[in-house]
């Protein structure tokens, strides 16, 4: 611990060593910082790698229900929608398991927002996009920045600012199908000194299933300081609650085949999520050539769920023609009159994190070229608690009262401790048309796991997992045709070893098993351009090493797997109404992805895995086209479909369904979706509706906990005030 600080502190001691370097820079070009919140330089065209940016034109064309809707029109994103809200963030990048988005970095305005981000990064929230400005995505060599997710890339939601010319806000008012019904509010004051913004929402509604509804609320307050007229104070705190009914049970074959939206023991299943975060800014300007951005964070969260199926049953339990799952702990076939007598399982899990970051950017001429030039550190620690209790005691469905037997009916209790310190270094460097950006990021990471309680009895199993692990980066980009730019960029990439991996059951007994990082090579060659007006155009081939990947035996995990992932992206937008000089704008976007290699590259016996089969969830090819209109009137009005091919759910690529649900093919789909804005010009009132899934088709969408159908025709409408 004391060799670590020490590393700290000399990291943060030689990143302020350079300020004064800074201060003697020769005056360059305008100054490569980032914006306030982004994680985007704010010179795009010397990016030597592929990124997307959802602006809040994009957001508000569109009008998507929820994050992963608006996130379909990113080329290489598989956004899966197993719930109605997305209260369960579930994306996959360019053919990585979309399963609770734990091998993409999740951030707002720069900070993480995993459970845990090394820990246990599992999406459990994001950024409701009431508050999101733009959303930026990353998949380049630009990761290494950031981290500590960088195999399958970044997400950043960067929220709105805070007003700096008076009073300003907005309310709004949604309303839907399925029950929904939604509300924001947003207040903010600003002047020279500074502002302060107030954010409320609530959102509730019915899920994809009978009985899965969900209630949410948030309210954040952000401020902003302008202590000199080159130092900035940001500060921002918020609170996130859900209350749902959703579990994350699926259905088995027959259950499935007989009602896809049922949920029998929906009455009692609950999952419950509080979050409070805090994060704090300051931006010194320390003159034009030099800022030092220090960000600190921290975030406590309690996430409890309750569920009384566990697997999805073998249809071993058929009453009057239906089929029914195994009631975890009773027993019984999983009706709504037998869970109303049986109890279940609670995983109370909590989670707490926090970590500050210090980054230089600067420009200079040190090798007789204009450069850009980033150091930074980063200290990040968390404490987590994992525990769950069983039993089949109707009155067991009250947390509380299982507690009140202290250990007796404790199943589980392990707690994890992470230390980790982060050091990153990139410099671009200009020489006329070309770009060439060289960097590093070193990872060195601490995890402590003690197992204090398992399958109900005492443990006291103690274990450290300790890795520290280099991750270069290099790209060129090339701007010699008028706003246009072709890139290349290599990369190594990881994903921490998770200490929930760690765990696993041997016999009647429990071992700790170490596991290394998930490690990659990130490769990329691209275009994107503009070079002619109204037309926009951007393309990337790209290929991904990935090594070490985890695999599951006997309940013990391993480094075993090695797979390689190869596609092309292509993007594009075409505005007739700028091309033709019209105020009548037709216009149309797309993506396509081809994944035409996900493929594991080394057998795995074990597993029944052979070298070639495909991965799960990573569908050969993803499609997203929309056609627009809009007119001087104030009217914009969009129709579009997205389409995800077939899909494997395991590495043995098993075509046949099993009774369970859990195995077998996830065939293609279409879905229909379209929006409609309308503002009358000088107007503080916009009218806007949207549809997604048009045609109501029914399709599956995940075999992870059983079979889970895709969401519904869903529709709302709303109306806007901004003053």
């Amino acid at each position: 611990m004391f060799f670590r600080k020490k590393l700290l502190s000399s990291a943060i001691a030689s990143s302020l060593m350079l300020v004064p370097f800074a201060l003697q820079a020769e005056q360059v070009d305008s100054i490569n910082t980032l914006t306030v919140t982004g994680i985007l330089p704010d010179r795009l065209e010397a990016v030597p790698g592929s990124f997307d940016i959802v602006d809040e034109r994009d957001l508000e064309r569109r009008r998507p229900f929820t994050v992963k809707e608006a996130l379909k029109a990113v080329p290489g994103i598989n956004a899966v929608d197993e719930d109605s809200y997305g209260l369960a963030l579930n994306i996959g990048v360019r053919g990585l398991n979309p399963r609770r988005t734990s091998r993409t970095l999740l951030m707002e305005d720069g900070m993480p927002l995993f459970l845990g981000p090394y820990g246990d990064p599992s999406a459990h929230y994001s950024t409701p996009l009431d508050r999101v400005e733009r959303i930026e995505v990353v998949k380049g060599s630009g990761q290494i920045l950031h981290g500590p997710q960088t195999v399958g890339g970044m997400i950043n939601f960067v929220t709105r600012p805070v007003p700096t010319d008076g009073f300003e806000g907005a309310v709004t008012m949604d309303a839907g199908n399925q029950g929904f019904r939604g509300a924001h509010t947003r207040l903010g004051y600003g002047n020279d000194t500074g502002g302060i913004m107030i954010d409320a929402l609530q959102k509730q509604g019915d899920g994809v299933r009978r009985g899965h509804d969900f209630d949410v609320t948030e309210f954040s307050i952000k401020g902003q300081l302008n202590l000199t007229d080159r130092q900035t104070l940001i500060a921002k705190v918020s609170r996130f609650e859900e209350d749902s009914a959703i579990t994350e049970t699926g259905l088995g074959q027959l259950e499935y085949a007989q009602d896809k939206f049922q949920a029998p023991t929906s009455d009692h299943d609950r999952f419950e999520h509080q979050r409070d975060s805090v994060q704090l800014k300051h931006i010194f300007d320390i003159n034009d050539s030099a800022t030092l951005n220090t960000q600190a964070y921290y975030a406590n969260a309690y996430r409890s769920s309750f569920r009384q199926v566990n697997e999805p049953g073998d249809g071993s339990y058929i009453i009057d023609g239906t089929a029914y799952s195994e009631l975890d702990r009773c027993g019984t076939a999983a009706t709504a009159a037998n869970a109303d007598a049986c109890g279940g399982r609670h995983r109370p899990r909590d989670y707490e994190y926090w970590g500050i970051e210090s980054r230089l950017d600067f420009n200079h001429t040190l090798f007789g070229l204009d450069s850009d030039a980033v150091v930074g550190v980063r200290y990040h620690e968390e404490d987590i608690r994992r525990r769950q209790f069983r039993d089949g005691d109707p009155r067991a469905r009250d947390l509380d009262w299982l507690k009140s037997f202290g250990t007796d009916y404790l199943r589980e209790d392990i707690r994890i401790d992470v230390e980790a310190i982060s050091y990153f270094a990139q410099n671009t460097f200009h020489l006329g048309d070309w770009s060439f950006t060289p960097g590093v990021r070193i990872e060195d990471l601490s995890i402590k796991t003690d197992v204090v309680w398992a399958e109900g009895d005492p443990q006291d199993i103690r274990q450290t997992n300790r890795s520290t692990d280099v991750l270069p980066g290099f790209g060129i980009a090339w701007n010699g045709i008028d706003n246009t730019t072709v890139f290349a960029g290599v990369h190594r990439g990881i994903a921490p070893p998770r200490p929930d991996r760690d765990l696993g059951e041997v016999g009647d007994g429990v071992v700790l098993s170490k596991t290394s990082p998930e490690k990659s090579t990130n490769w990329e060659l691209g275009l994107r351009s503009d070079y002619f007006d109204g037309v926009s155009l951007a393309g990337t081939l790209f290929y991904t090493d990935f090594q070490e990947i985890v695999i599951q035996d006997s309940g013990r995990f391993f480094n075993a797997g090695e797979s390689e992932q190869a596609g092309i992206e292509l993007a594009g937008r075409i505005d007739f109404g700028t091309f033709y000089d019209s105020a009548h704008n037709v216009y149309l976007t797309g993506s396509y992805t081809n994944l035409f290699k996900a493929e594991f590259s080394k057998a795995v016996p074990s597993e029944n895995i052979a070298a070639g089969n495909r991965m799960p969830y990573a569908p050969r090819h993803m499609a997203s086209l929309s056609l627009g209109y809009e007119n001087p009137y104030g009217l914009d009005t969009r129709i579009g479909v997205d389409y995800i091919s077939r899909q494997f759910v395991d590495g043995e690529n098993t075509r046949v369904e099993s009774a369970n649900g859990q195995e077998g093919m996830i065939d293609g789909y279409s879905l229909w979706n379209a929006s409609i804005n309308y503002r009358k010009p000088g107007s503080d009132i916009t009218l806007f509706g949207s549809v997604y899934n048009l045609t109501d088709r029914e399709y599956l969408v995940s075999r992870v906990d059983g079979k889970v159908a895709g969401r519904q025709r869903q529709f709302f409408a709303g109306i806007r005030y901004e003053f």
